[in-house]
């Protein structure tokens, strides 16, 4: 209907004035109607007229182009305010939950988020931009995108070694390069050992020996730091010489492994969508360092005390070293690798990134650098950042230090919260709790995660929506078919309902623009409050207007499980 109204206005002003003119549509307070548009405005300037005498010229021709399905059009402080009849704003209300955008019809798309590292746990951070990542990626899928969401991650680089050294500490006193050997393969004993506990625990073991290697690193002196750098230099070499025998190589790709199976664990147990290919940095080393290597002979970059950098200070960044003095590639050549194995896989039209905030000034001089002799790529890239994930009154966390907020952590206290207050186990609201704090949060600033509150039945909840979806349902099905049913009127209190369902095409393309899920759990939620609100001090079951409110609900209903469907969040029919 809002399309159809904003074509209608745009061909009236062509008509009546020869002019071509975009045409905003907007929602007025519900009193003066269901639709505005301040088109007389725009056109006063062009037409060197008083905006109010323009709209009133275009209300008495769409009076009669509208008059089927429009109840009243007026003009109010140079706005022209349209107001539909009963079995109109009721058809719209119908058509919004079948409604997809088409921004992205035909595009291909990366999807990259999440992006763990092996040899560490998942912390707060990841578990919150898997799930958030997760519902960008669906809304781009709504709004008809080919979407393939993929995973980048350090398999290589210092934090890998200082992770080995931290498990070959507890095998010697020595930092002689020679007993490495010796150590790992008392170390390769020990892990074999380990192979019966769970992923999780791997997982925390591993970071443990990331948190010790790394006091290790800053505190042991230079024989230490001399030793782990000879180690960083040795896991390249794993994968350039495909070294799987020797104990050191095997204890990496032993740990590596259990990394990826823990983060697959991880991802089916939040519920978020597969992910469609991990890229390890290891395998975005050669044609990173090829590509840099190969812009450096062409000026992109440049060499700097036995380094290559890339200065960004004329395009008002700074500099940055893609290849450091020892020969290896720093993290800002693995992304410069990145990008060109995706645009390999996927030619796509557009690449979602998503970090922390902490990533931003980076991934600008690293985009930047890739505009120099990739243009279009650098352009295609859209890069989301988010905060960090606190608890009502944490402290900011490290994993360097290992005070960090694990993602299983905020999983066991949001479930202790949900059993506590509803005195039963319960992983779809659990979730639902989880997915939908995290969601309704505009993107940017730090996320303060309280685990009471995203588990309450009375606020703006994930258990909240999934309450009241299995509500409706519960009423629904007290009753047969409402088919064949017709409206020629609502009552008041019915009609807000139906033009509060009706917004919901709206807010799917104002988040879809914006890359913004919240938009989608803003409306949810004043939806359900809207329907409670109706539900209050209207009955439904066994009043003269039982179809006519059955209708609604229906609708409602639908339109309720849409919207937590693209937010990934389950919608039980009853809890």
């Amino acid at each position: 209907m809002r399309e159809k109204i904003q074509k209608t206005v745009a061909d009236t002003v062509n008509n009546l004035f020869k002019i071509t003119v975009d045409v905003d549509i907007t929602r007025p307070d519900e009193q003066f109607g269901d639709y505005s548009t301040n088109v007389a405005l725009k056109l006063s300037g062009q037409l060197q007229r008083n905006p109010k005498d323009i709209a009133e010229e275009i209300c008495q021709q769409l009076r009669v182009t509208l008059s089927e399905s429009v109840e009243s059009i007026t003009v109010a402080s140079n706005f022209i305010n349209i107001r539909l009849k009963s079995p109109s704003i009721l058809e719209a209300a119908k058509a919004a939950t079948s409604y997809r955008p088409k921004t992205y019809e035909g595009k291909v798309i990366v999807a990259e988020y999440s992006d763990p590292n092996p040899f560490k746990v998942l912390h707060a951070g990841h578990l919150y931009t898997s799930i958030v990542g997760d519902g960008i990626a669906s809304l781009m899928e709504l709004a008809g995108g080919t979407v393939h969401r993929v995973n980048f991650g350090g398999d290589v680089g210092l934090h890998v070694a200082k992770t080995l050294w931290g498990i070959l500490a507890d095998y010697t006193n020595s930092t002689d390069s020679d007993v490495i050997g010796n150590a790992a393969g008392r170390a390769l004993e020990a892990l074999r050992g380990l192979g019966s506990k769970s992923l999780l625990d791997k997982a925390n073991w591993l970071a443990e020996h990331y948190v010790s290697g790394t006091q290790l690193y800053d505190d042991g002196g230079e024989a230490v730091k001399l030793l782990i750098n000879e180690l960083n230099r040795q896991v390249y070499e794993f994968h350039s010489k495909n070294n799987h025998d020797s104990p050191l190589a095997q204890i990496y790709w032993m740990c590596r492994q259990w990394s990826y199976d823990y983060f697959q664990e991880f991802y089916k147990e939040i519920a978020v969508h597969p992910f469609e290919r991990y890229y390890p940095e290891s395998q975005t080393v050669e044609i990173g360092m090829a590509t840099v290597r190969e812009q450096l002979k062409k000026g992109v970059y440049e060499e700097s005390d036995g380094a290559v950098v890339f200065k960004g200070e004329q395009y008002g960044l700074h500099t940055r070293v893609f290849i450091n003095s020892a020969g290896l590639p720093t993290y800002e050549t693995k992304d410069v690798g990145l990008i060109m194995l995706k645009w390999q896989d996927y030619h796509f039209d557009k690449s979602l990134i998503i970090t922390s905030n902490d990533q931003g000034e980076y991934m600008k001089v690293v985009q930047k650098s890739i505009e120099q002799f990739e243009p279009q790529l650098a352009a295609s890239s859209i890069h989301l950042t988010h905060g960090l994930v606190k608890l009502k009154g944490g402290d900011k966390m490290s994993s360097r230090k290992g005070n960090i907020l694990k993602a299983a952590d905020v999983l066991e206290i949001t479930a202790k919260a949900n059993t506590k207050l509803i005195g039963k186990e319960n992983k779809l609201t659990t979730l639902g709790a989880i997915k939908y704090s995290f969601l309704k949060q505009r993107m940017g600033a730090d996320i303060i995660y309280d685990p009471e509150e995203s588990v309450s039945l009375a606020g703006n909840s994930g258990p909240y929506l999934q309450y009241a979806y299995a509500r409706a349902c519960s009423i629904l099905g007290k009753v047969a078919s409402t088919e064949g049913a017709t409206v020629n009127d609502l009552e008041p209190a019915e009609r807000s309902l139906a033009r509060k369902i009706s917004e919901y095409p709206e807010t799917l393309d104002k988040a879809v623009t914006e890359y913004m899920p919240h938009h989608i759990c803003t409306f949810l939620y004043e939806l359900a409050q809207t329907f409670n609100s109706f539900y209050e001090h209207n009955r439904v079951i066994d009043d003269p207007r039982q179809v006519v409110r059955l209708q609604l609900l229906e609708i409602y209903a639908a339109t309720l499980k849409s919207g937590l469907q693209v937010l990934n969040i389950p919608s039980p029919d009853h809890l």
